[in-house]
């Protein structure tokens, strides 16, 4: 698929359906996308900042890599998901879970 020249949206309130295309190196910027959804997309290498994303479902990708921060992770609940080398200030989550149970063990027996 060539490369073509940059198709500019501005003020527009349009739906967009958007199949099988390449839209790498684009830009959004003050862009409404709530309820919109994304699958089977190529986010790699994507940067996201200043976004509200309060809400968002996010099931079966990798965000292998990922960095965030400055971020409010309030509420945020991570289930079934591989971990190995995450951290959270630099601190191994595998550790942190290693001694939360650990220290729920030794209350639970006294």
């Amino acid at each position: 698929m060539a490369t073509q020249d940059a198709v500019q949206l501005d003020q527009v309130n349009q739906r967009l359906v958007v199949t099988q295309s390449c839209l790498s190196d684009s830009t959004f910027k003050d862009v409404n996308l709530s309820n919109a959804m994304f699958d089977d997309i190529n986010l790699s290498g994507a940067k996201i900042q200043n976004a509200n994303l309060s809400g968002w479902q996010v099931k079966d990708v990798s965000l292998s890599g990922l960095q965030l921060s400055q971020s409010d992770l309030r509420g945020v609940s991570i289930v079934d998901c591989l971990m190995d080398g995450m951290t959270i200030d630099g601190i191994a989550v595998a550790d942190m879970i290693a001694a939360y149970q650990n220290l729920k063990s030794k209350s639970e027996l006294d």
